[in-house]
């Protein structure tokens, strides 16, 4: 699908900032003003040095002492003319001292009082309240930041209410003629349209619309970019939501979200509400080994229950999108509440060729660009693809200091987004040469076979975690496969392995990913297509995914311990069939194999018109026409 850029979204109005209470700011003033007082008030008492202290107390001058720590505060015999002091004196002692100054003071006879030492009661209210005030604080901060997690300005209130944003597409946005490569999606969608535009003339003849509607397609496909499309062509609020933002921690909010975005819609009716992801939440539910999530659960509930709420005369419709239909829930399918479905396909090769001129709108391409060539390259292709290779290209071109893309940059950037970047590690000579027989391999046994698809390059250029690369290209679209082109395959999957061995007596750990590939092609063609002799026309889900933990677990197998070893000894013998005449197809080339692993050291990367300027002189002489 051709991608715009999405429309404008109108922020909802919330209000994240709360007034503070006033009872810290009071309690914090008072504080500061009772620091204050006591600072200015201070301590007027007279300081004197411990000698002259002594001196005093020798001649007889002192009459009383109050002693806290190492501090003495006290008085004289002859009262002091410092009115702002409750004491006449103060000295500070050194704690060696004391057990002499006690004595000095009984034969002085010095009344001696003592007092605890103990911090001052400014520091003790500090002490006592801080930690509260810090507490206090913490609580404060952390609910202002839950407050506003669990609905901004509306509080614990906001909490439930529906995160789906309100997009107005009536203005601004993608249309109809921004998606490229679905027409048939685009016109199943006219009816919704139409009915959004001018619901009366439906209800006249006592028709309603789908209360929803399902577009199910694999990643890349356009599927939001086609809802947004409708809700633009059709001129009303859309809401658009994904299915993970309805669950929480708590139970009981995803379905209260629904409640909110559901009655949000039906006030601003016509509108349109699109779910992505739907998977999220519309699981079948009570499978997996613990059970279902419940606040899941609630939520799918939540939405069936608004689904069959849903007034016939009301205009409002529910696109939901997913790239696993198999997981749905059943309760979810059914009619009444998504009524149809819509399949998003991959773009065949004219779509991709519309679909790489929206991308190219505002890039400038070079006289000799020809998008028709890079649609042909690209089969099997999303739009997001691409959009990424006409990116890529972009990119490289900017690299060069050019100011128009070129069909090379086309060409680059396919094969990055395919094989990956070139790594700039370099092969040992004995790597080298190996891997350049493993592709040679490859390519020889795909170019011998009348049911392959063309070679159309081959490189032993390191590129992401590949060390070479054999690339075949179709020239048309396949939608079903036969069972010689099956069997073509798994002979070009044992190319690489087969050539090795012919040419160095052993075989490497090169050949890892294609035993892998072949083999779990090998159990299909037996197991589930009845490509097999001994078993016939028999199809079991045979290594088929779960899509939850321990679903598979309570399923019965559908064969028995007999049958599971004649599986085994078919997919056996069909890979060995194909080995072998692999291995003799080589063996007749052997002269062709040689030269094109020279080649390929001499060159690393050989196209498809120089392959075939190697190959086509020589005569082909292939077994892979019988089985």
């Amino acid at each position: 699908m051709a991608q715009s850029t999405p429309p404008q979204q109108e922020p909802q109005k919330t209000d994240d900032k709360q007034p503070h209470p006033a009872w810290p700011s009071a309690i914090f003033l008072a504080f500061s003003l009772y620091f204050m007082l006591q600072l200015l008030a201070g301590d007027k008492t007279t300081n004197i040095s411990y000698s002259q202290f002594i001196k005093q107390v020798k001649s007889g001058e002192v009459r009383e002492v109050v002693m806290q720590g190492s501090n003495i505060r006290g008085h004289f015999r002859t009262p002091s003319e410092n009115k702002n002091s409750p004491y006449d004196f103060h000295v500070v002692t050194p704690n060696v001292e004391n057990s002499r100054l006690l004595d000095l003071l009984e034969s002085k006879d010095v009344d001696v009082n003592v007092k605890a030492d103990e911090a001052p009661f400014w520091a003790q209210m500090l002490i006592g309240f801080l930690p509260w005030l810090l507490i206090i604080g913490l609580f404060m901060w952390s609910s202002r930041a839950l407050r506003g997690r669990m609905g901004g300005g509306d509080g614990l209130y906001g909490f439930g209410r529906s995160r789906a944003r309100r997009y107005e597409v009536s203005r601004e946005g993608p249309k109809y003629s921004d998606v490229a490569g679905a027409e048939s999606a685009k016109q199943d969608l006219q009816e919704i349209i139409e009915y959004l535009k001018n619901p009366e003339k439906f209800r006249a003849l006592g028709a309603h619309m789908p209360k929803g509607i399902l577009m199910m397609g694999a990643p890349g496909t356009g599927k939001t970019l086609l809802a947004k499309a409708t809700a633009g062509e059709a001129g009303v609020p859309f809401y658009s939501v994904s299915g993970s933002e309805f669950i929480e921690m708590f139970v009981g909010v995803g379905a209260s979200r629904v409640r909110d975005m559901f009655a949000q819609a039906r006030k601003d009716a016509p509108a349109l509400i699109f779910i992505d992801e739907i998977d999220s939440v519309g699981r079948v539910r009570g499978t997996g080994l613990g059970g279902g999530n419940d606040e899941r659960e609630q939520t799918l509930n939540q939405v069936l229950a608004e689904m069959d709420g849903f007034d016939p005369e009301e205009a409002v419709v529910v696109l939901a999108a997913t790239n696993r239909p198999d997981v749905l829930d059943p309760a979810l399918l059914r009619p009444g509440r998504f009524d149809r479905k819509i399949t998003m396909e991959l773009p065949q090769r004219q779509a991709r060729q519309e679909i790489l001129r929206v991308h190219c709108k505002d890039t400038p391409l070079a006289s000799g660009v020809d998008l028709d060539a890079v649609a042909q390259a690209t089969p099997g292709f999303s739009g997001a693809d691409l959009a990424n290779i006409v990116n890529e290209a972009a990119l490289a071109a900017a690299r060069d200091n050019r100011h128009q893309v070129c069909q090379q940059d086309f060409v680059l950037a396919r094969d990055k987004v395919v094989m990956g970047a070139p790594r700039t590690d370099l092969l040992n000579p004995s790597e080298r040469r190996r891997t350049a027989c493993h592709e040679a391999g490859h390519a020889l046994a795909a170019y011998f076979s009348k049911h392959s698809d063309p070679v159309q390059k081959i490189s032993i250029v390191p590129r992401g975690r590949a060390l070479g690369v054999t690339e075949q290209i179709p020239e048309e679209d396949r939608h079903n496969l036969n069972e010689a082109f099956l069997r073509a395959r798994l002979i070009i999957l044992m190319g690489g392995r087969c050539a090795e061995k012919l040419i160095f007596g052993n075989v490497s750990t090169g050949a890892a990913d294609d035993l892998k590939q072949a083999t779990k092609l090998a159990y299909k063609m037996v197991a589930q297509w009845g490509m097999a002799e001994e078993l016939g026309a028999v199809g079991y889900s045979l290594a088929e995914e779960h899509p939850f933990l321990g679903k598979e677990l309570t399923q019965t197998r559908e064969f028995s311990e007999q049958t599971a070893y004649l599986v085994d000894s078919e997919v056996r013998k069909t890979l060995a069939n194909a080995e072998e005449q692999c291995d003799q197809l080589l063996r007749q080339h052997r002269q062709q194999l040689d030269t094109l692993l020279e080649a390929l050291l001499a060159q690393e990367t050989l196209n498809h018109e120089q392959i075939e300027k190697l190959l086509a002189p020589l005569p082909r002489i292939s077994p892979l026409a019988t089985r």
